[in-house]
Parts: C-alpha cells; sequence; structure tokens
C-alpha cells in the first residue's frame, strides 16, 4: 500500500470514527455546553406586556416618547479553533495510544463535529513555533483536509511553546472562539497570555499524558531519551527515591497547569492514553450545560 492510500484510509477511518462518536457526543449538548452560543442584536420594536424590561432601549424611548425594547436572536455558528501541539515530546506512549495518536483522534472528532453542527472549524500547527495555520472554514472536504494534515505533520523543530502559539491564535483570530489546546503541555511560561485568550474566548484545555509520564515502572536501571532535547540519562528505577521524585515532578507540573488555566478562566481535562476520552469529553459537555 503507498503512503497516499495509507493516509487517505486513516482519513476516512477518522471520519467514520468521528461519525459515530459525533452521534453521541454533541446530540443537543454541542452548541449548549459552550458560552459561544452568544446573543446578537436583531432590530428594536415597541415594548409591549411581558418583554424583558432590561432591554429597554431608552435612547430610542426618549425620542418617540414611549418605550421600545431591543430584540435579539441567538448565534447559533460557532468558530471552533485547534490549536494543536506536534512536538515530539506527544511520540511516546507506553500504553492504548501514543500521545500523538490520541491528540490527532480528539482533533479529527472536534472538527468533524464542528462541520456537522455547520460551524467553521480552524487549526494551528505548532512545535515550538508555528508550523502552520488552516483558517477557520466550513464544510465537509474541510474536515477532511484537516485531518490530512493532521496526520502527515512533521514538525520542523523538537521543542513546545504554547505561549507562541496562544499569541498566534490571538492575533489571527478576532472572532469570539471556542478554542481547545491540545497538547502535554510540557512547558511552561504561557500563564499570561492563556489570561488575555481566556477572556475573550472559551478556552478548553485537553492534557494528553502517558501512564509512564507520571510512574516509573520498578525494572532497574533505565536509559531515558529526551524527545525534544535528545538529552540521554540513565535511572535507577529500583531505588523508591528516585521514582517518587519522578512522580513528584510530574505532579508539580500538573498543578501549574490547572493553576494557569483556573486564573485563566478556562477548562483543563486530563486524558491518559488508555482512558476512552469520548467518556471524559460527554461528561464535560454534558456538566456544561
Amino acid at each position: 500500500m503507498t503512503e497516499t492510500t495509507d493516509i487517505l484510509k486513516k482519513v476516512r477511518e477518522l471520519e467514520i470514527k468521528s461519525k459515530k462518536i459525533t452521534t453521541h457526543l454533541f446530540t443537543g449538548e454541542y452548541h449548549s455546553a459552550f458560552k459561544g452560543k452568544g446573543m446578537s442584536f436583531r432590530e428594536v420594536r415597541e415594548y409591549s406586556a411581558g418583554d424583558d424590561v432590561r432591554f429597554i432601549d431608552w435612547n430610542v424611548s426618549a425620542r418617540f416618547s414611549a418605550p421600545f425594547t431591543k430584540l435579539f436572536e441567538e448565534e447559533r455558528e460557532l468558530t471552533v479553533m485547534l490549536l494543536v501541539d506536534t512536538s515530539t515530546s506527544n511520540l511516546f506512549g507506553t500504553i492504548g495510544k501514543r500521545k500523538k495518536d490520541l491528540i490527532t483522534e480528539m482533533a479529527a472528532v472536534l472538527a468533524f463535529s464542528a462541520v456537522n453542527n455547520n460551524d467553521k472549524v480552524g487549526v494551528i500547527l505548532f512545535s515550538n513555533k508555528i508550523e502552520k495555520y488552516i483558517p477557520p472554514k466550513k464544510g465537509r472536504a474541510h474536515a477532511l483536509y484537516i485531518v490530512r494534515e493532521l496526520l502527515t505533520i512533521e514538525p520542523k523543530t523538537k521543542g513546545t511553546n504554547l505561549d507562541e502559539a496562544i499569541r498566534y491564535f490571538n492575533n489571527t483570530t478576532s472572532q469570539k472562539s471556542i478554542a481547545f489546546l491540545l497538547s502535554d503541555f510540557l512547558d511552561a511560561g504561557y500563564d499570561d497570555d492563556l489570561k488575555i485568550i481566556g477572556k475573550k474566548h472559551d478556552v478548553i484545555g485537553l492534557k494528553v499524558y502517558d501512564k509512564m509520564d507520571m510512574q516509573l515502572p520498578e525494572v532497574g536501571l533505565l536509559q531515558l531519551q529526551d524527545a525534544e532535547t535528545d538529552k540521554v540519562s540513565w535511572v535507577d528505577t529500583s531505588n523508591a527515591m528516585v521514582r517518587n521524585n519522578y512522580q513528584q515532578h510530574f505532579f508539580s507540573q500538573s498543578d501549574a497547569t490547572k493553576k494557569y488555566f483556573r486564573k485563566a478562566g478556562a477548562d483543563l481535562l486530563h486524558i491518559r492514553t488508555d482512558e476512552d476520552y469520548v467518556k471524559i469529553l460527554q461528561q464535560f459537555f454534558h456538566k456544561r450545560k
């Protein structure tokens, strides 16, 4: 099988899987789960009994010496932006999927969900720089293009710079959006820019991690290589203190991420590579309704 055929097959598989998931995930919950369902002003008309007094337009009322009220209509169209971490640390995975595969699958599901609801979806693919920007558009063909890019992207650099991605999103997106950040969040110092986008957009972080990110197995001497710096180190996993320090480092990093998101008024979900992300997303959307 050629590489192109293989990619097209994977795209098709993800589309079918996404369709099944979307039916369960977003039946009646998709729009109602987000702050993005704003109200836009439509017109002013004469006040009648039962109208909400908070929407009386006092300027127009004074002009015509009679009460007038503003009419609003619900904004049904949303813009979904996916900020997808393509850095090499996501190639790691010991159980279930690799982090990259889980991120790709969740991004595909969210992209298809958006277009199935006739919303726009765009993507920012980033490592420690912006790898690719796909402006938000509607339609199945656009979603298929996004998924193809997610599957084939080869980052030009190894590191992670969340701040760069968040700033780029802020500079390119003027319309209020639902922004999903999909990453393992092995980075720091993006809290100020996260606060800025948190004020304007509805931000949801999807933190993906592997069991071994959190816990070292007890297997004696282990050679570890940092995927982003290529630094190699030997670790004695039979030493309880070494295992404990490793775990504490993971927890302190997770706590810092939680703090960043809480201060930005944004949501954060933790998803392990062997967990059912559909269930986690479903519960999250249901809770927000």
